[in-house]
C-alpha cells in the first residue's frame, strides 16, 4: 500500500532534501511538509510540486501538525543546527525542549496507532529513545537515522580513495551517531574482497577518522549537510514502504545485543513495513564490540544527565 510521509522540519535543508529524494524515488504516495515557518514549507512544497510533471504523480503539500494524523511515517528533522566545533551530544540541551514540543504536537494530532516515527534530529540516538519513552510508543515503531549517513560517507570515501565503485563497497559505521561511533573493518568488503587486504592500517585509520569528521567538515564548508542525508533518509523510508527486509544501520532500542540494553544506537537492523523487525548481533572483532559498548555507556550517561 502506498504511504504518506510527513516531514516535521520540512522547510529546512535536511527536510526539504529528504522530500526531494522521496519525490525522485517515486515510491511514497504523499509527502507533507510541516514547519514552524509555514510559508517556507509552502514554498518548498510548491517548488517540488512544479517538478511533478517529470518526477511523478505524488501529492506534495505544506501542512500543520494537526493535519498529519493519517501519516504512515512521521520523519522528524527539526532542531537546532550543530556548530562546527560542537559534538552532537552538546546539542542536547538546546534540542530536547524543541523535540519534546514536537512530540506533544504529535500526541495532540492523535497519530494512528501503527504510525512509524523516524527521528533524524540530533542527537539522534538520545532523541529516538526520548520519542519511545515520552510518547510510550512501541519500540519497533520508532527508529532513528543513526549511522546511516556515517556509513554512506565511509563507503563513499573508501571508494574515492581507491578508485572503487561506491555502490560495491560494503562497510559499516555502528554505535552512536557521534563521537564514539565505530568503523567495522571485520566485515568490510568491495565486491566480496576484504577491504583490509586493500587498505593499509594507516589508510583505514585515516578514512575512518575522515568519515567520522565529515559532518563538521560539511558544516564548515557549506553550513550543513543536505543531499547525502536526504538520500539516506529516503533509503530508510523506501525499505519500510516496500517491506524490503533490508539490513541497515539505523538507531533502535537494543535488547541484549552485545550485553547492551535500553539505549538506542545503530546495529545492523532489519527494516520492513512494520518498522524495526530485528537488530542483529553479528560476529565482530573484540575491539569493535568494545566500541559499541563504549557508545552504549556514553549514551546511557547522557540520558541520565537528561533526567536529573
Amino acid at each position: 500500500m502506498p504511504l504518506k510521509v510527513s516531514i516535521i522540519g520540512g522547510g529546512g535543508r535536511v527536510g526539504s532534501n529528504a522530500a526531494y529524494a522521496l519525490q525522485c524515488g517515486g515510491i511514497v504516495r504523499e509527502i507533507a511538509l510541516v514547519d514552524v515557518n509555514h510559508e517556507l514549507a509552502e514554498g518548498e512544497a510548491l517548488d517540488l510540486m512544479h517538478g511533478s510533471h517529470f518526477a511523478g504523480d505524488q501529492k506534495i503539500t505544506a501542512a500543520h501538525t494537526a493535519d498529519i494524523a493519517d501519516s504512515d511515517i512521521v520523519c522528524i528533522t527539526a532542531g537546532s543546527r550543530r556548530k562546527p566545533d560542537e559534538s552532537r551530544l552538546d546539542l542536547i540541551n538546546r534540542n530536547v525542549s524543541i523535540f519534546k514540543a514536537i512530540l506533544e504536537d504529535l500526541r495532540a494530532a492523535n497519530l494512528k496507532h501503527d504510525a512509524i516515527i523516524f527521528v533524524v534530529s540530533n542527537p539522534v540516538d538520545v532523541l529516538t529513545r526520548l520519542a519511545i519513552e515520552h510518547l510510550n510508543w512501541p519500540a519497533e515503531k520508532v527508529l532513528g537515522l543513526g549511522t546511516m549517513l556515517d556509513t554512506t560517507r565511509f563507503c563513499s570515501l573508501i571508494a574515492e580513495a581507491k578508485n572503487l565503485p561506491a555502490t560495491q563497497v560494503r562497510a559499516l559505521m555502528l554505535g552512536e551517531h557521534g563521537d564514539t561511533m565505530s568503523p567495522i573493518w571485520s566485515s568490510a568488503t568491495v565486491a566480496g574482497v576484504s577491504l583490509t587486504s586493500i587498505l593499509t592500517a594507516t589508510e583505514q585509520s585515516q578514512l575512518a577518522k575522515r568519515a567520522a569528521g565529515s559532518g563538521a567538515e560539511v558544516i564548515r564548508r557549506k553550513g550543513g549537510a543536505g543531499y547525502a542525508v536526504g538520500i539516506a533518509i529516503a533509503e530508510v523510508i523506501h525499505a519500510i514502504a516496500l517491506d524490503k527486509r533490508t539490513i541497515l544501520p539505523v538507531s533502535a532500542r537494543v535488547s541484549g545485543q552485545y550485553g547492551m540494553r535500553d539505549v538506542c544506537l545503530s546495529l545492523p537492523t532489519v527494516l520492513g513495513r512494520q518498522g524495526v523487525i530485528e537488530a542483529r548481533e553479528v560476529e565482530l572483532w573484540p575491539k569493535e564490540v568494545a566500541g559499541l559498548q563504549n557508545s552504549a555507556k556514553a549514551l546511557a550517561a547522557t540520558w541520565q544527565k537528561l533526567n536529573q
